[in-house]
């Protein structure tokens, strides 16, 4: 029997106005993994927060580490729901960690 597939939540900040930020990487994110995701969810909160989740793990979390590019964001989603598959030009932007 295959894996359920995992839902990812971007939970942000309503009074930073930074649903247009959520929503946008939530479209970047829906687009690439659109077959590996159950749900992407938009969560609204308050008091700066930029949260984004795989299940119950913390993928990105703008308090800790300012706000993600969308680039990083596949990267964590994909080792995470899609282990091995080319990201595209995204990977080839990706710095080598061997060099």
């Amino acid at each position: 029997m295959a894996a359920a597939k995992p839902t990812l939540k971007i939970e942000y900040c309503t009074r930073c106005r930074w649903l247009p930020r959520a929503a946008w990487l939530a479209q970047e994110l829906l687009t690439t993994f659109e077959g590996d995701l159950a749900e992407v969810c938009l969560v609204p909160g308050t008091g700066g927060v930029f949260v984004v989740r795989l299940g119950d793990r913390v993928l990105w979390d703008r308090r800790e580490q300012g706000f993600p590019e969308p680039s990083a964001v596949k990267r964590l989603v994909r080792d995470e729901v899609a282990p091995g598959r080319p990201l595209g030009h995204v990977e080839a932007s990706a710095p080598d960690p061997d060099a």
